[in-house]
Formats: C-alpha cells, sequence, structure tokens
C-alpha cells in the first residue's frame, strides 16, 4: 500500500503559530502577574537622615525583609530592585535611637511601619515585618552652627510697613565639612527675595546659597513677614533722669524730644500718654561729656516703631 504524504507547515504557518503561542503566553503572563500574591520580600537599604553632627547617608546597608502582599508585576519588579541596588530611605530623626556606639542609630517596632512605601514601594501592602531592627552608622563629621542670614530688597506700599521682626525658619542651620573651611563659615545667606508694593503679610520658602566644599543641614528656609498698615503721629515727650541720688540733680537739655510714632491702624488710643523717655543716672556717670542716649520702657499698644529728635541728649549734674 503506498504510504501517505507527510503534511509540513509552510514558513507563514510556522510563523503564526509561534505568534499565537506567543501571544498566549503574555497574556497567561499578564493574567497571573496582575493577581495579588503574598511573599517574603527583601531589600537593601541605606538611611538618609539629618542627624546633627552627623553624617546625612549612613555607611552601611541593612538587608530588610517583610512578608508583604502586591500583585506579580511589582513582586518580580522589587525582587529586581534587590539585585541592581541600594534602596535609599530618608527617615526622621524623631524615629531614630542612639546605639551604644555613638554614631549608631537603630529603629525597631512600630516606628518602621511609616517606611514601608520607601522600602518596599508604594503599591505594596506590609503584612508583617520579618526584620525586627535596622541598624545604621553614621559617622562623626566636623560641624559647625551658625546663623541664616535673609538676602532681600523689599519696598511696602505707603502706609504700610512690617510690624515684627522678619523671620527666618530655622534661623541657623548646621555646616559640615574641613575643619579649615568651617573657620571662614560665620554665616548661611540666602537666596534673593525681592519684594515690592507689600501691603498684606507674606510666607514662603527661599534656596540657600551654596558654599564649596561643605554640606548644609538644610537646603531651604522658610521666611514669614508680618505686616500691617500704619499712621504717624508726632508728639513732645519729656526726657526723665531716673535713679538719681538724694542730694544730686541732673538737668537734661533739651528737656523734651518730638518723637515720631508709628501705630497700626486704626488708632487705639494715644501712646504718648503711657510712653516714657529715660536716662539711668549711672549710664550718665559713664557717659562721654554727660551726652546721653535715653531708654524707653516696653512700647505703648498699637505703636510699631518709633524714632526721636534729637537722638543724643546732654546731661548736666549740680548739687
Amino acid at each position: 500500500m503506498p504510504r501517505k504524504p507527510r503534511h509540513f507547515l509552510s514558513a507563514g504557518e510556522a510563523v503564526s503559530l509561534i505568534v499565537s503561542l506567543a501571544l498566549a503566553f503574555i497574556i497567561w503572563l499578564i493574567i497571573n502577574l496582575s493577581k495579588d500574591y503574598s511573599g517574603v520580600v527583601s531589600m537593601n537599604v541605606v538611611a538618609e537622615c539629618q542627624i546633627d553632627g552627623h553624617a546625612g547617608v549612613s555607611s552601611n546597608s541593612v538587608t530588610v525583609s517583610a512578608r508583604c502582599r502586591t500583585n506579580g508585576f511589582n513582586l518580580v519588579s522589587e525582587r529586581y530592585r534587590r539585585g541592581r541596588r541600594n534602596v535609599k530611605v530618608r527617615f526622621k530623626p524623631q524615629d531614630l535611637r542612639h546605639g551604644k556606639d555613638p554614631d549608631v542609630f537603630y529603629i525597631c517596632g512600630a516606628a518602621k511601619n511609616g517606611y514601608t512605601g520607601s522600602i518596599f514601594g508604594e503599591e505594596t501592602s506590609l503584612e508583617a515585618f520579618i526584620t525586627d531592627t535596622m541598624s545604621f552608622v553614621f559617622p562623626a563629621e566636623n560641624h559647625k552652627k551658625v546663623p541664616v542670614e535673609l538676602v532681600h530688597d523689599i519696598s511696602y506700599r505707603p502706609q504700610f510697613m512690617t510690624s515684627a521682626p522678619l523671620k527666618v525658619i530655622p534661623d541657623s542651620v548646621i555646616v559640615y565639612g574641613d575643619e579649615a573651611r568651617l573657620d571662614n563659615i560665620d554665616r548661611v545667606r540666602t537666596s534673593q527675595l525681592n519684594l515690592s508694593d507689600v501691603h498684606d503679610n507674606i510666607h514662603g520658602s527661599l534656596k540657600l546659597q551654596r558654599i564649596h566644599g561643605v554640606r548644609l543641614s538644610s537646603d531651604e528656609v522658610r521666611y514669614d513677614i508680618t505686616v500691617s498698615r500704619y499712621t504717624e503721629l508726632r508728639r513732645s515727650v519729656p526726657v526723665e533722669v531716673w535713679n538719681v541720688p538724694a542730694g544730686r540733680k541732673v538737668e537734661v537739655y533739651p528737656s523734651t524730644a518730638e518723637v515720631h510714632f508709628r501705630c497700626t491702624f486704626p488708632l487705639v488710643a494715644d501712646p504718648s500718654d503711657s510712653f516714657k523717655l529715660f536716662i539711668e543716672y549711672k549710664d550718665f556717670v559713664s557717659s562721654m561729656g554727660g551726652r546721653c542716649i535715653p531708654s524707653t520702657l516696653k512700647l505703648p499698644r498699637g505703636v510699631i516703631d518709633y524714632r526721636i529728635e534729637p537722638e543724643v541728649f546732654t546731661c548736666v549734674e549740680s548739687e
């Protein structure tokens, strides 16, 4: 009996079959990876934290393991991430505890829960940490605390002014670097703040100017400007001498000062009713030729600023 001829796939049919199988596998893979799985995930963590007097990044990494629930895509991605590089996690200083070694800081217990997303990914649901304690080494560094100087050019709308000192938060930062560099740094300046026609409270943030060769504990600061509308008053106020010894007398020339008040609008009360200008007798005794600058008590309510004319008075003592 003659043998039946074999049927072979043509090249086009073979390609179609391979494509179909590949598509079927991809669909199967997508369906399965879309499902949620529970498994153990481990990540190598390097800590970042602003701890006064210490490096900003830990010199070691810690392998952190936990049982997590996530979809297959994230599970594969996280295991790939572990094999490729360390994960940097920024910790809050208050969450790290000091170890026995002055350079060792650790985090344990419930404090770790707030960093699950940073360690394992935001799409991951933590079931339980397997690693109980994470210990990081932050080497000590040369450092110096210096004030922050607000660099500004501010102009106000007529009849408006700042009613409190310009506030910078934080008002100081820690500078890290070689001791020789730190010796030449006495302040850190902000970037330029330019404002005009200011007539209301303003707040915002400013970058700090970089200083070559050093690291700052903060890259930016916040500023607050409190602004009030004011009205001006001019009053004549007597200048007194206080705590003059018995039997002595001190005369002041001129005996009164012209005081220019800037008061919040609307005016609450006449500030001159409770405003005092005085010279302490001991200041007169230690003065050069009896020339003295008067002082004042706490400013009356509603007074933002004042200036006096003249600024210096002459005192003459007699028996």
